[in-house]
């Protein structure tokens, strides 16, 4: 049967609404567009959500966030829209773009930072220092991070836990196929991608194999999958019309997972976006998984 939870409440500083900026060493507060719902979320963490000029439409939470003006998409960024808004810093990972744009901002004389995206958990601890320098919140930057931290230990611990118990009853890893269906054709997960690494960090198999990156899901590869969960968004169930309409995609309705009505439908940012929900997020896929 198909669960969905909401994540909403976290071991973190709460979400503030009236919060003054920290001004950066010329004296100004800094005027920041983040470019990633991850970095976002981190802003608002550190109560440094009054610094936000601008913020891509991955930035839907908290719902706050919504109401940030919006500069497009992330990898369809123009040069116009950020430089209208007067900012003093772009911060972004490494799926922003074009890079066209990026020089262009750069030329004008904002400086724009990229967080790598190498898919571990220190991905959110690396934003989370960016984002406190560039509001000038480095205390409560370290405070956050090691409020993290110590979620993202308790959250391993389960997991191996889960995973001797389940070599001790020598039963193998679930084998789960990420599909995503935000628009346009469904997409399945291979290996170097986002949703392979959250599988790996919660012991889980991931179904697709011999693919690398995202391809489109077709018949033949889900039947030939075999999964016996299928992952995939909040989002994607809104697309498609849900649960029912899900299952109705090539190939899903022949697997183990569709048989059984394994689904899973998390956040697709707090899933896939390392951000300060990553470890609440994966303790609950965890618990679904198990």
């Amino acid at each position: 049967m198909m669960r969905r939870r909401h994540l909403f409440a976290l071991a973190l500083t709460p979400w503030m609404t009236d919060v003054k900026a920290a001004p950066t060493a010329t004296g100004r507060p800094p005027r920041l567009v983040t470019v990633h719902g991850s970095l976002t979320e981190i802003a608002f963490a550190l109560k440094a959500q009054a610094t936000l000029v601008g913020t891509d439409t991955t930035s839907a939470y908290p719902p706050a966030a919504q109401q940030t003006t919006k500069v497009g998409y992330m990898r369809s960024l123009s040069a116009e829209g950020l430089l209208a808004l007067q900012p003093t810093a772009v911060l972004g990972t490494e799926e922003a773009g074009p890079a066209v744009v990026l020089a262009q901002v750069r030329a004008a004389g904002i400086p724009v930072t990229l967080a790598a995206s190498r898919h571990r958990f220190e991905d959110v601890t690396d934003k989370i220092h960016l984002v406190a320098q560039a509001t000038g919140r480095g205390p409560a930057g370290r405070d956050v991070a090691a409020s993290l931290q110590r979620q993202w230990q308790t959250t391993q611990a389960q997991v191996a836990r889960t995973t001797a118990s389940r070599l001790a009853r020598k039963a193998a890893a679930p084998r789960v196929l990420f599909v995503m269906a935000h628009g346009g054709a469904a997409m399945t997960a291979g290996t170097d991608t986002a949703a392979d690494a959250v599988l790996g960090l919660v012991g889980a198999s991931n179904a697709l194999t011999g693919v690398r990156g995202y391809r489109a899901l077709n018949a033949e590869a889900a039947a030939a999958a075999q999964p016996d969960v299928v992952l995939t968004t909040t989002e994607s169930l809104a697309f498609v019309g849900g649960a029912e309409r899900f299952w109705q995609q090539p190939g899903l309705a022949l697997t183990p997972a569709a048989r059984h009505q394994r689904l899973i439908a998390l956040d697709a940012m707090g899933l896939l976006g390392f951000g300060p929900r990553m470890p609440a997020v994966l303790d609950d896929l965890r618990r679904q998984l198990a």
